[in-house]
């Protein structure tokens, strides 16, 4: 085991390679990642991403694009006066209009592009290769005379004719560029001709290189990292690999890769990545599949009765590294291959303690639900053990009364009123809709029932039809303690508090 928590192949471990002590991620989730189509971040949201990427400890957060709108610039220009340790990036293109828009911003900090590439050159700039390096060279030393940071991509660069390339990267060396980021806008790189790529640049300039690489072909992450392992100081990513059309290199999987398996030295926070992620997720309306890796719901997740035997007798059985390195927590869930060891560890954790024939009996019916091809969640398994061993407990939390205003002139508004412990609480909130009033409304009763978040909300339809009835299921945590619960109405609003208020209750039962 290493002292850090990281479980690796000794062959990793005595490596030869080679890269930089230090690498500087730079995080572009506010800008490149908000392309994503489908994503748009308020203000609000944006500030709010960029304080959580300020927490992580990334060391340059990309605000935005301020020439796109007044928004955007407006978002800029709030997220530099934050005073956040992160330095705060504006993007430009090469033309003193959209630099002077990234300066008005207030950043000391501004990443410029033009494309590189023939194709792009020809069918989308309608500029000779001359005249692209002449505009690079006057539009660095423009920025430069206003004392900011510049760093440089050539847009388009690993379809870029390398003789031109290289002329370029010299060009805007020698005009005053800080950093080059590389991009890879299409992704079609390999690992290994990333790699060779990164290492002939390297011989043409001092200045710092960047890697920025798109996922068309998958292989986001290990192009980043082999851009790094022939030398690359710096990566681009965004969080969650969000990112025009299959996304940028993950933050997560290049982060812990970088530290991992490489021994880079970061100043990425790793405990603060799975906050991260969910947050973005929330903001973003985009959910990771389950077994993305790191911050996936299954990356850390058991349920083969051989591996979570192996994981009971020693963590690094089956795990690459431990969750907590990344604000995550290890789970058993119950299914058809789930042993009556790992049964009786999660009842253990629920505060649920069967004898050997309660076990027994709840397992059986653990399978015979996996076999039918049911998901057996642990509020299902939870449900399993009460109806086994008898237990009957009167729930803390009821609901008294809810009333939600909403249309579209009004903001949603919920105010509730809830019996805890037979005694009257009231609160009341607002939301993005009339679900999220009502849960904010919960959120704020005084009455004891502690601080909780809501990590995943889902909805589906039982039925279809205009009368369909929708069936709710949330995950919640309180500190490091996690519940699944669900419910069940013809209207969605009641079914979300239904589940909100049953996770509430064990939550309160077993704490």
């Amino acid at each position: 085991m290493s002292e850090k928590g990281f479980y690796l192949s000794h062959y990793v471990a005595r490596t030869n390679i080679k890269p930089p002590e230090r690498v500087y991620i730079f995080d572009t989730t506010l800008r490149d990642g908000e392309q994503t189509p489908g994503v748009t971040f308020t203000i609000d949201e944006k500030i709010a991403i960029a304080r959580q990427l300020d927490r992580l400890g990334v060391d340059i957060i990309e605000a935005g694009f301020p020439i796109t709108s007044k928004g955007e610039a407006e978002a800029v220009k709030k997220i530099a006066a934050e005073g956040l340790q992160a330095r705060v990036a504006a993007l430009a293109r090469t033309t003193k209009l959209d630099i002077d828009r990234a300066l008005d911003t207030g950043v000391d900090y501004v990443h410029i592009f033009i494309a590189t590439s023939d194709i792009h050159l020809e069918h989308k700039l309608k500029m000779t290769r001359e005249e692209v390096k002449q505009q690079s060279v006057e539009s660095i030393e423009y920025a430069k005379e206003h004392g900011v940071t510049v760093e440089f991509s050539p847009e388009d660069a690993t379809r870029t004719e390398i003789g031109y390339l290289k002329e370029i990267c010299r060009a805007v060396s020698e005009a005053g560029a800080d950093k080059i980021n590389v991009p890879d806008t299409v992704g079609v790189m390999t690992p290994r001709i990333t790699y060779e790529f990164f290492k002939d640049l390297k011989s043409v300039t001092d200045v710092p290189l960047s890697a920025h690489a798109h996922n068309d072909f998958g292989q986001a992450t290990a192009n980043s990292l082999a851009a790094i392992e022939a030398g690359a100081e710096q990566v681009h990513v965004c969080v969650n690999g969000l990112g025009e059309r299959a996304g940028n290199a993950s933050l997560e999987e290049v982060v812990m890769g970088l530290i991992a398996q490489y021994g880079v030295t970061t100043g990425i926070v790793t405990r603060q990545i799975a906050e991260t992620s969910d947050l973005v997720q929330r903001l973003s309306g985009f959910y990771l599949l389950p077994m993305t890796p790191i911050v996936g719901d299954n990356a850390f997740t058991h349920e083969a009765g051989i591996h979570v035997h192996g994981m009971l007798s020693h963590p690094g059985a089956y795990e690459p590294l431990t969750p907590e390195i990344v604000g995550k927590k290890r789970r058993f869930v119950a299914g058809k291959h789930t042993g009556r060891h790992a049964i009786d560890s999660m009842l253990e954790e629920m505060g649920v303690n069967p004898d050997r024939a309660q076990l027994k009996a709840i397992s059986a019916e653990v399978k015979r639900l996996g076999d039918r091809g049911k998901k057996v969640t642990d509020a299902d398994l939870y449900a399993i053990a009460r109806s086994v061993m008898d237990l009957k407990e009167e729930d803390r939390v009821k609901l008294k009364q809810l009333l939600v205003v909403t249309g579209n002139t009004v903001t949603p508004t919920a105010s509730v009123t809830l019996l805890v412990n037979e005694e009257e609480f009231n609160g009341s909130g607002i939301g993005n809709g009339p679900i999220d009033a009502a849960i904010n409304a919960i959120r704020n009763v005084k009455g004891n029932l502690g601080e909780f978040t809501l990590e995943r909300f889902s909805m589906k339809a039982i039925t279809g039809g205009t009368d369909a009835v929708a069936d709710v299921t949330v995950r919640l945590r309180q500190n490091n303690r996690y519940v699944t619960s669900n419910g069940v109405s013809g209207d969605t609003v009641m079914a979300s508090v239904e589940a909100i208020l049953k996770g509430m209750n064990r939550l309160l039962h077993n704490g």
